[in-house]
């Protein structure tokens, strides 16, 4: 083989291989679909700084177990407090988010205490499912296909994490096809595994659009495990940056 057909033959392999990549990127890349994620994400909460409360009952084959009672201040997508109202013995526990970190105060310890967003908070809920709701951020979307269910239509989307420090590995997303709610989720551990199934209900006009105020979790693995979740008075809240800072959290009330 001469040397000059070498040369030509190895710029042929690269210049197939930068298509490759590129056609690959293309087929990745699905601005639609990262649109619907986005147009959802503004349906479940506003996109200004709000205030929501949310009480959490855990049932095991309809048996009610164990509730509690969150207050919620949200500022963009990446600063969260979650404050413990309810029970009354726990009251003064605060979650702080910033980004991707999540930190755990407890009045009985000097220091924040570092969480994930995957750890178990109650029941089926994890942390990042109150501290964290911004799934356009937190993941890439690509649509799958449309079912039809009782009649409707649905989008659904393949949600991959943009990293490991998100609340799962990955999401399939159902959104109505007319509107863009959120009408269910499944969601995935890093092995593959189906961990549990979200569904978005009750919708009310809140804060000037319908909006789910009821997600229940149900286990995958033990079925009739079940969290529900409740929102209530949801409303817009002016909240300074001070307030999302571990210094500060003494000084919640």
């Amino acid at each position: 083989m001469s040397q000059s057909y070498a040369i030509r033959l190895i710029t042929i392999l690269l210049v197939s291989c930068a298509a490759c990549a590129t056609m690959a990127q293309q087929e990745a890349d699905d601005p639609q679909a990262q649109e619907l994620v986005e147009q959802a994400d503004r349906i479940r909460f506003p996109g200004e700084s709000f205030q929501v409360d949310v009480s959490v009952s855990n049932r095991t084959e309809g048996q009610a177990g164990e509730s509690w009672k969150y207050r919620v201040l949200s500022k963009g997508n990446d600063n969260t407090v979650v404050m413990v109202v309810e029970p009354a013995a726990e009251r003064g526990q605060i979650i702080l988010m910033k980004g991707r970190d999540l930190w755990v105060f407890l009045p009985s310890v000097s220091q924040p205490v570092r969480l994930s967003m995957a750890q178990r908070l109650t029941g089926q809920v994890a942390n990042g499912d109150l501290a964290r709701a911004n799934f356009a951020g937190d993941y890439t979307a690509r649509r799958l296909r449309v079912d039809a269910i009782d009649g409707a239509r649905y989008q659904v989307l393949e949600l991959t994490a943009k990293d490991r420090g998100v609340t799962y590995h990955r999401v399939l997303y159902w959104l109505a096809e007319a509107s863009h709610a959120p009408y269910k989720a499944e969601f995935y551990a890093l092995s593959g595994r189906l961990l549990k199934t979200g569904r978005y209900e009750k919708y009310q006009k809140l804060l000037g659009r319908a909006r789910p105020t009821r997600l229940v979790f149900t286990d995958a693995l033990r079925p009739g495990e079940e969290s529900v979740l409740d929102y209530a008075e949801m409303k817009l809240r002016d909240l300074p940056d001070k307030l999302f800072t571990k210094e500060y959290l003494k000084k919640l009330e």
